[in-house]
């Protein structure tokens, strides 16, 4: 039975143990959206994790759902990237890009030219969104043409291309949250009637292309894929979750890919997940589905990482707020450390305080001392 602490093959990397660092919007790479030093200390801190997934990164400006996010389109952004993963590699870690396009998740003002946002059909999200001006109402957004579809593909293959130009070890794909991935996989977000709407099959197309067109870039055991299986996140649902995400798995199964990463649906969601009317964790349901590695999500702690890979449901466990306030917490796990309190209010936006200033283990003690 395997433990957070045992070695694992994900692809072709050898990793120290199972504790990943799980992919955190922080919206501090500035208004040129260019990684910067305070960037690359962050993630230099926490290159200890096996696997670090990096904050969503969109591939283009149609793509920018929030402020100061950053992007892997520009020569400024794949120069400011590859400080990061420098210095990750410095300290023997191992880091993939995270590949994003928001889709209707956005709002005219962060569009160029306050074009709309696009998504598979116009259907407006409940909910408002933050834009740097407050929060405002989300807007109905357009209905991306059939025709518009292969050059969507194409800026995830030249997202690929330059993450692979900034020195990354992988990438991942994010079909997860809301975000346009997963607005055409979800029968409440796409109401489509061309060849990318209707059936599961159809639905799951534009993520199939998209692999398709990222491990023409990239070898298929440095890529992996994020999936939210009943998530509600940006106002998601789907009338069959486990039809629809079972079929999804096995296509990924066949492409060869490293890895999917699975997030757990809040524990007032999880009753909509179902296989033949039983109430099921969508990580053990797509594990047994899945010939690849299965990395799961969604407040793990200690006792509860363990469990879920003793049960042979997942592989690795990716942490998202206890890394973020706790740049050793590898460590602070194997040693059953006391984990930093998370200062919430400094999650997104902002400065070095509460970004690169959380204390380690050896300094935390040495402020008690």
């Amino acid at each position: 039975m395997a433990n957070l602490f045992d070695k694992v093959k994900v692809g072709d990397l050898e990793l120290e143990h199972r504790v990943v660092m799980a992919p955190l919007t922080r919206s501090r790479a500035g208004k040129e959206r260019v990684p910067r030093e305070m960037n690359v200390t962050y993630y230099k801190q926490r290159a200890s994790a096996a696997l670090i997934i990096s904050e969503a990164t969109y591939i283009l400006p149609e793509g920018i759902g929030y402020p100061f996010t950053p992007g892997i389109g520009t020569e400024e952004q794949i120069k400011g990237w590859k400080k990061v993963t420098e210095a990750v590699h410095a300290d023997g870690g191992k880091i993939f890009l995270q590949l994003w396009h928001v889709g209707r998740i956005s709002h005219p003002v962060l569009q160029e030219n306050g074009k709309k946002p696009v998504a598979p059909s116009a259907i407006t999200p409940k909910g408002e969104l933050f834009t740097g001006e407050g929060m405002v109402p989300f807007e109905e957004p357009r209905a991306l043409e059939t025709s518009e579809i292969p050059g969507v593909v194409e800026y995830y293959r030249l997202g690929a291309e330059n993450a692979k130009k900034a020195g990354f070890d992988g990438v991942e794909i994010h079909g997860a949250n809301g975000y346009l991935l997963d607005q055409f996989l979800n029968d409440s977000t796409n109401r489509r009637t061309d060849n990318y709407g209707g059936s599961i099959e159809n639905r799951a197309r534009l993520l199939l292309e998209v692999v398709e067109a990222v491990t023409n870039v990239w070898d298929k055991n440095c890529v992996g894929v994020r999936l939210s299986p009943a998530g509600t996140f940006n106002d998601m649902e789907d009338s069959d979750p486990s039809a629809l995400f079972g079929y999804v798995t096995k296509k990924l199964d066949e492409t060869g890919i490293a890895y999917i990463h699975v997030i757990e649906p809040e524990l007032s969601n999880r009753d909509k997940y179902k296989v033949d009317g039983e109430v099921v964790s969508p990580t053990k349901h797509l594990k047994s589905l899945f010939g690849g590695t299965v990395i799961t999500a969604q407040g793990y702690n200690l006792e509860t990482a363990n469990a879920v890979l003793e049960s042979g449901a997942a592989d690795l466990v990716a942490f998202g707020k206890d890394f973020l306030a706790n740049p050793d917490l590898p460590k602070r796990l194997k040693l059953g450390a006391e984990l930093n309190k998370q200062e919430s209010s400094t999650f997104y936006g902002g400065g070095e305080e509460g970004y690169i200033d959380y204390p380690t283990l050896e300094q935390a003690r040495a402020a008690k001392s």
